[in-house]
């Protein structure tokens, strides 16, 4: 019906002014609505059909650019759910190459398979849309014979699903009804073309958008007209002509010949192969990729898709640097600066030293999944430094990481805490080389069992392996004299007093976390000191060595091992604390599953024993985190003028008397605690309207901090609510944006700040946050919804040109 619809309307001409052959063609196509694409048994009224109508008798002749007109859209609109690994449906609309893709009904998270999945990593593990089909996934676009109008319409998924939503749109005011999931596990359906009238019937609300507001009209158009022409894309981005010349110097570097030069090039892509890349100099949104291909320098590039990036090539492989072609979500934006001034430096940290590289490692999973025993021949000290120059970018790895979602890594650690590290010029055990490849074999990570199911046995093996090594390292500071804690300072990492990654925060939001510059907040329940051998296993075990498509051994694995990780760090910290408070103090962390834990590793000299003398207060941690701070200076931030203020009189010296009146308040909001804080959304983005430009408004993060008496593994239907200990929850508030997935947008005027806080500081249980929502919040069914959201990521772009990501709306409660 719709075609001839269609052949009809072309016999007619877009000039006709004829009323008569107007209504004959709505009746026909409110026919054709009625046929084949009713999204429910409610009839559809003629005013909808004439919008439909209308947006084909409009299309224009030209081609809708995707690059400047419909991407924009899609980003803003679209992406904010469909962009990583959790996008529903694994339908991932932030490339040209993802919406071509299309969907599939297999579910990337999925803790339970007992065999792993295949991976379906867009731009590695298929390339052309033939080899998606083969795969599973099925489009979303018109991909049959006919290519006109109206079939590209009445055949994409993608279309019925947004016209579905246009045809029954949410409400604008309230909540979402309860029978409108936005659970981030919630059931996904995933319709093909076949089986979307039935989805539609019993899924009205079900349309795109998901559960926010519809698309405005001149978006909505954008997109129809767009799918209408067949869903044209523009050609991949080539290299800049400034990136081309960088990408050339690169190549030639990560592809010496040398066996010392291939072991740094395997060593560089193993750490790098996750990171969006960006050359000094180009366009702050040009972004690359490094891949291992089959084809050298000079030839299209062929990526070798492996399960790992230590996983055996099966052939020559050549380091490539190729452009990222999708938009740039918050949650797997890792940046990694590319320059002459890098390049300079790793020449310094490996290729300058004077040693030898006699035989390179194999790829065998027992030695590529073990970074110590595969990198021995390149010095530690240019390993570690390494790492330390970047340190940010490597914790990121599995706070925040390339996965999207990081339960392996972030149900085993605190909601907040503190990163420094030992400074490598530092006397330990951790840096001598003979050492540490004695330990090599102990050091060992269930990232070698890969998916094997060895859940018992394999947790005893890896514990028994971490004891030996704790053992080892204990013998070697067996002897040592204590110091005191002003000269212990010299044991932690400046950062030369210049490099911000000496200092780190850590703040995890249920399954996601995000990681900044500084000691940020008021003073954590615990800290981690990292070496080296702690830093690196940690990124084979959860980065390089961790498959978000692999079994339940496999996450299970990770998870536990990470225990031994997490306490290893915190251990660290521990013995800068004194002997006769360090059990008190750890007893306190965890009150649960930590302490059985501890008596069974038989860890009682290094309780008893004194390493660093010299506090003079009853509260040594407080202390210690000072001595920390002043030792650290510029590189800790600062006083945190919001969070860690003892009076009132605490303010930013640079700051306007607006922004301090601003600041003033949000520094009362900071000081809420306690049970309450259950009701609160882990992460939530406040708009302070400052009566100026919308530029010059501040955006604040309202981050809570919960309290747990384990961060254990757990197991038997524990329950995360089981280990929850909610009179200790904390808030910390900072003004910038913090995290990839906001929970909740609240927007309040200057004139109102105080009353806001007031407000927000008189919530006591889940009734008063609704009605406090209700006057300041912004909820899915709000109308400004868009709004909002687009500012907050304008804002965010305008501070972190090259940093900065679309924030993800899949996490936003429906309050």
């Amino acid at each position: 019906m719709l075609s001839l619809l269609f052949r009809y309307q072309i016999f007619l001409g877009k000039r006709t002014r004829d009323k008569r052959v107007m209504v004959w063609v709505l009746l026909l196509m409110s026919v054709f609505l009625l046929s084949s694409c009713t999204a429910s048994k409610k009839s559809i009224t003629a005013d909808q059909a004439k919008i439909e109508y209308e947006l084909l008798y409009t299309l224009p002749k030209e081609k809708i650019s995707y690059e400047k007109v419909v991407r924009p859209v899609l980003e803003r609109r679209c992406v904010v759910c469909h962009g990583c690994y959790d996008a529903p449906c694994q339908l991932k609309l932030s490339s040209a190459a993802g919406i071509q893709r299309g969907a599939s009904k297999e579910r990337v998270y999925n803790g339970a398979r007992i065999k792993a999945a295949d991976p379906t990593r867009l731009f590695i593990d298929a390339i052309t849309t033939p080899e998606w089909r083969q795969k599973g996934f099925q489009p979303v676009l018109n991909e049959g014979q006919a290519q006109n109008p109206v079939r590209n319409l009445e055949n994409s998924v993608l279309y019925r699903m947004l016209r579905l939503k246009q045809l029954h749109p949410q409400a604008h005011t309230g909540m979402l009804p309860d029978s409108l999931d936005v659970s981030l596990d919630r059931e996904q359906t995933c319709p093909t073309l076949d089986e979307f009238d039935k989805y539609a019937e019993e899924h009205p609300l079900g349309g795109m958008p998901y559960a926010v507001p519809n698309l405005r009209t001149p978006e909505y158009t954008t997109l129809v007209h767009w799918l209408a022409q067949g869903a044209p894309v523009s050609a991949d981005k080539p290299p800049s002509r400034m990136a081309l010349t960088q990408i050339k110097r690169w190549e030639a570097f990560l592809n010496g010949q040398t066996n010392k030069q291939k072991l740094v090039n395997r060593y560089l892509y193993e750490h790098l192969f996750q990171a969006h890349l960006h050359f000094t100099g180009t366009n702050a949104r040009e972004f690359y990729r490094l891949v291992r291909s089959s084809t050298p320098p000079g030839k299209p590039v062929d990526v070798i898709a492996t399960s790992h990036p230590y996983g055996d090539p099966a052939g020559p492989a050549y380091y490539r640097i190729v452009r990222h072609q999708a938009g740039i979500v918050a949650k797997d934006h890792m940046v990694y600066e590319l320059s002459n001034r890098r390049l300079q430096r790793l020449h310094e940290l490996f290729i300058k030293p004077n040693y030898k590289v006699d035989v390179l490692p194999s790829y065998d999973v027992e030695v590529a999944s073990n970074p110590v025993k595969t990198f021995a021949s390149l010095p530690i000290d240019s390993r570690y430094r390494f790492l330390l120059d970047d340190a940010r970018f490597f914790i990121e790895g599995f706070i925040k990481g390339p996965v999207c979602r990081g339960q392996a890594a972030l149900n085993v650690i605190d909601d907040q805490f503190w990163v420094v590290f030992f400074a490598p010029d530092a006397p330990i055990a951790s840096k001598n080389p003979s050492y540490l490849n004695a330990m090599a074999d102990y050091l060992a990570s269930p990232a070698e069992l890969e998916d094997n199911f060895k859940l018992i046995s394999g947790k005893k093996h890896y514990k028994k392996l971490q004891q030996k090594y704790r053992q080892a390292r204990e013998q070697y500071a067996i002897n040592r004299t204590p110091i005191n804690i002003n000269n212990a300072m010299k044991y932690i990492w400046d950062g030369g007093g210049k490099n911000r990654n000496a200092a780190l925060t850590v703040f995890r939001h249920y399954d996601s976390a995000s990681v900044n510059f500084g000691l940020i907040g008021d003073y954590p329940k615990t800290a981690w000191v990292i070496d080296y051998p702690l830093l690196e296993r940690i990124h084979y075990l959860l980065v390089a060595g961790y498959n978000v498509y692999g079994n339940i051994g496999h996450q299970l694995n990770a998870r536990l091992y990470m225990d031994f990780l997490r306490m290893e760090g915190e251990d660290y910290f521990l013995t800068f604390l004194p002997a006769a408070k360090r059990k008190e103090v750890r007893d306190s962390w965890y009150v649960g599953i930590r302490s059985g834990m501890e008596r069974d590793e038989e860890v009682a000299w290094w309780i008893d024993s004194e390493f660093v003398t010299g506090y003079k207060s009853d509260d040594p941690q407080r202390e210690l985190f000072r001595h920390i701070e002043r030792y650290l200076g510029s590189i800790a931030g600062g006083e945190d003028f919001i969070n860690r203020c003892q009076t009132d009189t605490c303010k930013d010296p640079h700051a306007n008397p607006k922004v301090v009146r601003a600041d003033r308040a949000m520094r009362k909001a900071a000081r809420m605690d306690g049970e309450v804080v259950r009701v609160l959304p882990d992460a939530a983005f406040l708009r302070v309207r400052m009566g100026g430009k919308e530029n010059e408004d501040l955006a604040y993060t309202l981050i809570s901090n919960k309290a747990y008496t384990s961060v254990s593994s757990m197991f038997k239907g524990e329950k995360l609510s089981d280990r929850r200990d909610y009179k200790n929850d904390t808030q910390t508030v900072v003004r910038w944006l913090e995290g990839s997935y906001p929970n909740f947008f609240y927007v309040v005027d200057l004139n109102e700040i105080e009353l806001f806080v007031e407000r927000y500081n008189a919530i006591a249980n889940r009734v008063d946050y609704e009605k406090f929502v209700a006057r300041f919040g912004i909820r899915r069914t709000d109308v400004d919804f868009w709004e909002v959201s687009d500012w907050f990521n304008d804002k965010y772009a305008r501070e972190q040109p090259v940093l900065s990501g679309l924030f993800d709306l899949n996490r936003y409660q429906n309050r």
